[in-house]
């Protein structure tokens, strides 16, 4: 009686990590999208030397950070295909959604000093906490670059 209250704990646990977790995921992703069109006039680039045409801007240190966590489902299904090997989908997401939003994030702080771009745009992951088995619970991604504000505008 008591394994089969064990297991009925874990398909709980189990379906309303997939429930809200998927709920989350998609709620997520249409702010991302929506913010992503907001700010799509703010370029970002890789380079270290802006382009000669934006040499009379000031320049300032822009930053973005978000942490993120995994639901039960995907925690439970990367851990089963950790037994097999190959791609693990259920955190691919979870690392895309901590990028976009650390860009989004630098975006917005830049477009709030009235910058036209971001260069130099460096991002840095970390595992913050583990789960059960040292899985990945959550992730920090940190996003940060310089961001070059007109002399105009500013």
């Amino acid at each position: 009686m008591e394994s089969l209250i064990n297991i009925l704990v874990v398909l709980t646990l189990l379906i309303l990590g997939y429930g809200f977790g998927r709920y989350a995921e998609r709620k997520h992703y249409r702010h991302i999208i929506a913010k992503e069109q907001e700010l799509a006039h703010i370029l970002v680039f890789p380079e270290r030397i802006p382009p000669p045409h934006l040499a009379g801007s000031h320049s300032a240190l822009v930053t973005g950070s978000v942490v993120i966590s995994v639901d039960y489902f995907k925690r439970f299904i990367a851990a089963l295909r950790m037994l097999i090997g190959g791609r693990l989908g259920s955190y691919e997401s979870l690392l895309d959604r901590g990028r976009r939003e650390a860009i989004i994030r630098v975006k917005q702080q830049a477009a709030d000093m009235n910058a036209k771009a971001v260069f130099n745009l460096k991002l840095e992951t970390a595992s913050i906490s583990k789960g059960q088995g040292n899985t990945i619970g959550s992730v920090e991604v940190l996003a940060y670059g310089t961001a070059m504000i007109d002399q105009v505008s500013s």
